[in-house]
């Protein structure tokens, strides 16, 4: 049996004596065998250098050099032959050791590891990872990796930007604020690999909220006059004036992922969110919300105002969208086909712009 303790040298020799565990001594044995085998390589190196060096100078011939290379070569061989051979035995006796109890095994910490992000922590046996920007938990390595690799993963979809209206096919108007109108994203996003040995194209589905938010300029709110929403100066100054609407849709998406594949204990695994991403198509879905929130002073008092109606807003909501990044965030565009008020004269559209987050 190897020795499975270390006693203490120097001013304490003899006075602590200190456990050693399989997997310590394990690669402690392999770290001897590659620094064996870099050693020998390293000096058979330096010694064809200088062979070189002298027939370079003629002191040799190259004929002469090559057998005395071949014989160094041989002697180096069979030097890491027999050190290696030594040091495979006692990894030998140290297995059969361990497998008859011999040998501690080395304690593995438990418990919780929180992350965000794309983490890729290994975890241990015995711990649990949770990652909260992807609200996921992972109870081991072994479930970390089946879940991330597999064909169809899920991702917390985060965005938001600038949002205003395109009208006669262009946004260079007064009408709302550019940096005050805003557009937020979020939901739950499924990205299947479409292939199964090849890692570039993906469906990407899911359903998502989206918060489309105007500011108008000039002291204007929207006004309803029949079947026309129009905007309307108020002889009440306004601090703030916005109209929010909220859309309930599904996302659809051809994804490009150009993530490389990733061996691991011999077995190939497709990853994904790890490199260039380009995603192209749409949505579609239903307003499922219309509001118009206004802010002003009231003989001193700062009030609000909020009006819920249908503004005649359109029911339904559908447009194309797109979006490229790298690993988790991306710049993404998206445009609603369908008018923001379904019966007025001019038409106008929801155009968007801003950054996204797909947490994997």
């Amino acid at each position: 049996m190897i020795a499975e303790t270390a006693v203490e040298t120097g001013s304490i020799k003899g006075k602590v004596i200190k456990k050693i565990s399989f997997e310590k001594r394990a690669r402690a044995i392999g770290s001897e065998i590659k620094k064996i085998t870099d050693k020998e390589k390293l000096a058979l190196k330096t010694a064809v250098d200088s062979l070189d060096k002298e027939v370079e100078n003629g002191h040799m011939t190259a004929a002469v050099a090559k057998e005395v290379k071949l014989t160094k070569a041989t002697e180096h061989a069979n030097t890491i032959d027999k050190k290696v051979a030594i040091e495979e035995a006692k990894l030998n006796q140290l297995v059969k050791d361990q497998v008859e109890g011999k040998v501690e095994k080395e304690k593995k910490s438990s418990g919780i590891i929180l992350t965000t992000g794309d983490s890729n922590l290994s975890i241990d046996e015995d711990r649990t990872e949770i990652n909260l920007t992807s609200f996921k938990v992972y109870n081991n390595q072994e479930d970390k990796l089946d879940r991330r690799y597999k064909r169809t993963t899920s991702q917390m979809v985060l965005a938001m930007g600038l949002n205003n209206l395109v009208t006669d096919q262009r946004v260079q108007n007064a009408d709302f604020k550019y940096l005050g109108s805003h557009f937020y994203e979020w939901g739950l996003t499924f990205n299947s690999r479409i292939f199964k040995e090849a890692n570039v194209l993906h469906a990407k589905y899911g359903l998502s909220l989206m918060y489309n938010n105007l500011r108008a300029t000039d002291n204007r709110a929207f006004a309803v006059d029949g079947n026309q929403t129009k905007l309307e100066v108020n002889p009440v100054s306004y601090e703030d004036s916005r109209f929010r609407t909220v859309s309930l849709v599904v996302p659809l998406h051809l994804e490009f992922d150009f993530s490389k594949a990733k061996e691991i204990d011999g077995k190939q695994y497709f990853k994904t969110h790890d490199s260039f991403r380009l995603g192209i198509g749409g949505y579609f879905g239903a307003n499922v919300k219309s509001k118009q929130i206004t802010t002003y002073d009231d003989d001193g008092y700062k009030a609000r105002e909020r009006v819920k109606g249908d503004f005649n807003v359109n029911n339904f909501v559908y447009g194309l969208s797109t979006y490229i990044g790298y690993k988790a965030t991306s710049l993404y565009l998206k445009y609603d086909l369908n008018p923001l008020f379904k019966d007025n004269i001019v038409k106008q559209n929801n155009l968007s712009l801003g950054v996204r987050f797909d947490f994997n």
